[in-house]
């Protein structure tokens, strides 16, 4: 009789031993495959306003970040200026600031992601990262006094207890302007992208230096569409508090990252979209809960930090001789594959999204073609996708580092923005015009917001 659940596994080089086969079969998974069309998918995906050929880097900027937005931090920098200084003593050299202030404030900061400079008071030195161009529009000390003020909401209102209150209006506007701007494609992934330093300062950095540096207080996870790279929602979740909600319950606790993915595809369901998934989201409660909704998914599946519940314990052991290159081994249950596939270590895959039988290939510049299932091949194209994005974007995030949490927060969103501002603009007739790289496009839109330059195109 087959022992208490909680028992070890029987070794896998016994093959008379068919009870695990049967207790998979009981709960519905089965070695025998068969063939499933792929998910219906009409939308076309892309931007849902045509923007005129001659529209600059602020005009698509303003798409997120408009000046409706903008004025409102300058209500809320004011109103907490006002109520600073009633609380701890006037402060002479305030003047109220203005919306050409705010702009300009902008684009000092957004100069930083360009430069990569830490400091933006580096601008009004007289050392590498000075400008003098720039420095002339405000001087340091105005844009001191601005940067101490700063705010997008001053107040906390009596039913807030949300962390994150200074900015969630900020996020939730930037989220709506996402979700009207641009229409995603079939296929996204769900990942945290590399946001914290630029790739030469971990090449260079100490250890110390990095586990100094790697104390934020939040984590930011995000929908991407994997054709584009264009963020289509952004989740941020604080690590405050070591309740069932802090972040270091996070890292071991499937449940948080459920949430997590639930939070981020809330207003996916019924598109038939096809979500990539890393091995911490990844489990079969999650898929099968998300299928009913009409999204599907694939992941990648890690014994170790996946939540396993529900899957066969036989696919989940390591034979004891390792297979050839490229041998898989597949189980369905209802649409669900679970996919073991071998390539010098054992890759395992969930998903929903792509028939069993369809077979694929992974292609390797020294060992030539390996054979694999068609969502393994798929899974790796995404993933790879992603990487790239990572390489090319990320070193545009703003890199002024600010100590309060939601400033923080704050500037990464800024980045985003700007990120995919640009991924608009090279999707329009703008860019046939005038084909600027991301680092052109980060310096005109700073010219733009500093008013240096006339937003419309020389003829």
């Amino acid at each position: 009789p087959p022992g208490p659940s909680g028992a070890a596994p029987p070794p896998p080089r016994a093959p008379d031993a068919q009870e695990p086969e049967e207790d998979e079969a009981g709960a519905g998974w089965s070695a025998a495959l068969r063939d499933r069309p792929p998910p219906r998918f009409e939308d076309t995906g892309g931007p849902t306003r045509k923007m005129p050929p001659s529209a600059s880097a602020v005009d698509f900027f303003q798409l997120f970040v408009p000046d409706n937005v903008l004025k409102n931090m300058v209500v809320q920098t004011n109103m907490y200026a006002k109520k600073f200084q009633e609380r701890f003593g006037s402060d002479g050299a305030w003047v109220e600031v203005t919306l050409t202030e705010m702009k300009a404030f902008l684009g000092y900061m957004i100069s930083t992601s360009i430069s990569h400079c830490e400091s933006v008071l580096s601008i009004w030195s007289s050392g590498f990262y000075s400008n003098r161009s720039l420095a002339l529009v405000m001087s340091q000390a105005r844009f001191e006094k601005i940067l101490k003020y700063f705010h997008v909401v001053a107040f906390r209102s009596s039913q807030t207890t949300h962390g994150l209150y200074k900015v969630q209006p900020f996020l939730d506007s930037l989220q709506n302007s996402f979700d009207s701007a641009f229409r995603p494609s079939q296929t996204q992934v769900l990942h945290e992208p590399l946001i914290d330093e630029d790739p030469v300062f971990i090449a260079t950095c100490t250890e110390r230096e990095l586990r100094k540096r790697k104390k934020r207080k939040f984590s930011l996870w995000v929908r991407q569409c994997s054709s584009t790279g264009f963020i289509i929602q952004i989740y941020v979740h604080l690590k405050e508090g070591g309740g069932p909600d802090g972040l270091d319950a996070l890292k071991n606790k499937p449940q948080l990252h459920s949430m997590v993915a639930r939070s981020l595809c809330r207003n996916a369901a019924g598109k038939n979209y096809i979500i990539f998934t890393g091995p911490s989201i990844t489990s079969l409660t999650l898929f099968e809960e998300f299928e009913k909704q009409g999204i599907y998914c694939c992941g990648l599946l890690s014994v170790r930090k996946s939540d396993c519940t529900g899957l066969p314990l036989s696919m989940l052991t390591n034979p004891a001789t390792p297979p050839a290159r490229g041998q898989y081994q597949i189980k369905m249950k209802g649409n669900m594959s679970l996919i073991c596939w071998y390539n010098k270590g054992h890759f395992r895959f969930l998903t929903n999204a792509y028939s069993p039988v369809q077979q694929g290939v992974i292609i390797k510049r020294k060992s030539g073609e390996i054979p694999c299932p068609l969502a393994v091949e798929a899974f790796a194209a995404h993933l790879s996708y992603i990487c790239r994005y990572d390489d090319k974007y990320s070193k545009y995030f703003i890199s002024h580092k600010p100590n309060k949490t939601w400033q923080q927060v704050f500037w990464f969103a800024i980045s985003i923005a700007i990120n995919n501002a640009y991924i608009l603009y090279k999707m329009s007739d703008a860019y046939h015009v005038k084909r600027y790289s991301r680092a052109q496009f980060g310096e005109r839109l700073v010219r733009e917001l500093l008013g240096l330059e006339d937003a419309s195109p020389t003829h």
